[in-house]
């Protein structure tokens, strides 16, 4: 029988069932980054053989960070140095982007734009402070369809000089799929796919938590603990109700909101490289699970078995937010983005790569379905060009058939209206937005990190099929 998504849930919920008495008294991973004796945390890209259905089933090679997937956890406070020496022990270049961090634009790990890949054998320094707490992570930035669906990415932890939860109350959870074939080991065959390229992106039929098959974790009653999700993956989008078990937000992408939120909607979409942290008191004698919802699946993530009697604790939470510059709307300058291409009828129009139009069958010829403002992947000229501390708005129109999730390097910004939609998210600073087909979203920033700073999809098969474009702050 092949083996299907439907399956690998199925036997992943049947391997769950038997678990019980192995419950984890909390514990997310807790590899960490080894130091070096000049003073760096040693991150080495390399090949590693891992099982990741069940000892019945053959290893995969994956590619990682120091043979871990996910990579090590890095724990900095703010405004603190970090010096990170990447290794390539890969059979192709890479390098490192720190997703959500506002770095100084040299470290921001963009080659052909912020730095030269790191080639087979060589290595680079990484030297940045992290002015922001909250929850990042970092991934491979080179081939990245190629390298993050291998397992190339770990978490970057930013935490307050006081925080509110310690270590065992607080749990990362690094949620990811993996396109099996049928004997179990990852299909590496199929990365590149064009269909994949042109379509909804690379949707695996496994899913991991910190790289493992779900597990079962025992809390204690009425003890707060800070849940840290974070979507790895390539394209999915994970469908989660935090209202089912009662937990609020009080995070989203790293930035605080204002005090712990119940969502306004339920269930809520996390999209690729997308963070929320939740707070979840839990209730004595109460179970509950985190389940991914979409696909009409209930599919537990993690399982949470309560322990203990005790008496509920406070319920007023929130974390202390990171000083990030209000945009001035009334004097910012808009700039529009036009998404188009993509299949299922998806109009491309007059479009642009290297300068040069595309005809016929280019689009399939140079792999590149998606255009922004007419232009295939990476431009010669940027999308605009403003002054430091200039405040901007982007206007995204997404003219695809398809979900998108956009990141801008190097800012946060707030979502100031969704065309169309009424959603609040208690207007909370972002990295990455969603956008449907035919909406229409505009974000608001002060453009105050100087340096050259991509905008793209990250869907990663749709930035590196056309889906990136990049701004300037001088």
């Amino acid at each position: 029988m092949p083996l299907t998504r439907r399956k690998f849930l199925a036997d992943g919920t049947a391997a769950m069932a038997g678990i019980g008495a192995a419950s984890l008294p909390f514990a997310p991973y807790e590899i960490l980054a080894a130091t070096t004796n000049d003073g760096f945390l040693e991150l080495t890209a390399g090949e590693t053989r891992k099982r990741l259905v069940s000892d019945q089933h053959p290893a995969s090679t994956l590619w990682t960070y120091e043979g871990s997937n996910p990579g090590p956890q890095i724990r900095a406070r703010r405004n603190e140095r970090n010096r990170v020496r990447l290794t390539n022990r890969l059979p192709e270049p890479t390098s490192i982007h720190w997703h959500g961090i506002r770095i100084e634009n040299s470290m921001d790990g963009v080659p052909g734009l912020t730095q030269d890949a790191v080639l087979p054998g060589q290595s680079f320094d990484y030297d940045f402070v992290v002015p922001d707490t909250g929850t990042y992570w970092y991934h491979a930035h080179t081939r990245t369809w190629n390298q993050v669906a291998r397992g190339l990415y770990g978490v970057l932890i930013v935490e307050d000089d006081e925080e509110i939860f310690d270590r065992k109350h607080d749990m990362v959870l690094v949620l990811d799929d993996w396109r099996l074939g049928q004997d179990g080991k990852l299909d590496v065959l199929s990365l590149g796919s064009a269909v994949d390229w042109s379509h909804e992106g690379r949707i695996g039929n496994l899913l991991t938590v910190n790289g493992r098959q779900p597990r079962e974790y025992e809390l204690n009653a009425s003890e707060p603990y800070r849940l840290r999700l974070i979507n790895a993956s390539n394209a999915r989008s994970f469908e989660i109700d935090p209202k089912s078990f009662g937990a609020k937000v009080i995070a989203f992408d790293g930035q605080a909101t204002p005090g712990a939120q119940d969502l306004a909607y339920s269930p809520m979409l996390l999209g690729p490289a997308q963070r929320v942290d939740l707070v979840v008191i839990p209730r004595p004698g109460r179970n509950f699970s985190l389940n991914e919802l979409s696909d009409g699946q209930n599919y537990p993530l993690a399982r949470f078995r309560v322990a203990g009697d005790k008496r509920p604790a406070s319920e007023n939470i929130s974390l202390v937010p990171n000083p990030i510059p209000e945009p001035d709307i009334e004097s910012a300058s808009t700039f529009r983005l036009h998404m188009k291409g993509g299949a299922m009828g998806g109009q491309i129009g007059d479009a642009t790569y290297n300068g040069q139009p595309l005809r016929g069958d280019d689009f399939v010829n140079f792999r590149q379905f998606w255009t922004l403002n007419g232009t295939a992947s990476l431009p010669e000229k940027p999308f605009f060009r403003v002054g430091r501390n200039q405040s901007v708005i982007i206007e995204v129109f997404n003219d695809t058939n398809f979900l998108h999730a956009m990141h801008a390097h190097g800012h946060h910004f707030r979502v100031i209206e969704r065309v169309g939609i009424d959603i609040d998210e208690g207007m909370p600073w972002r990295d990455t937005f969603m956008i449907g087909p035919g909406q229409t979203t505009r974000i608001a920033f002060v453009a105050d990190n100087p340096g050259k700073w991509l905008f793209h999809c990250h869907m990663l098969e749709h930035a590196a099929a056309g889906m990136t474009t990049w701004f300037e702050v001088l």
